[in-house]
């Protein structure tokens, strides 16, 4: 199960960090953001947690509040694998954890 909250944990830090590097990168291009071929890799990798995002969240949800949705959604995810995580390295023993 360690290894599953890693994976997860690890994942959404993919995920975040893409999404925070998309925003980041938005501004810095402005309109010209949707031609630039780093806005569309990083598009690319977060482009799964968006769609999900859509599909979890109710109709009247505006298109332009899911990726803000998407990225809540993976903070919480990846504070919860974090926390599981510390539980377990204080249950089994943090010298089995690393």
């Amino acid at each position: 199960m360690l290894l599953l909250a890693n994976v997860v944990k690890l994942v959404a830090e993919i995920a975040l960090m893409a999404m925070l590097g998309q925003w980041v990168l938005g501004l810095l291009a402005g309109s010209r953001k949707e031609r630039n071929i780093f806005y569309q890799v990083l598009q690319i990798v977060s482009r799964p947690f968006v769609a999900l995002a859509r599909v979890v969240s109710p109709s009247f949800v505006l298109d332009r509040h899911v990726p803000l949705i998407a990225f809540l959604m993976l903070v919480f995810l990846w504070l919860g694998a974090t926390v599981y995580r510390i539980k377990t390295c204080v249950e089994i023993g943090v010298e089995y954890c690393k």
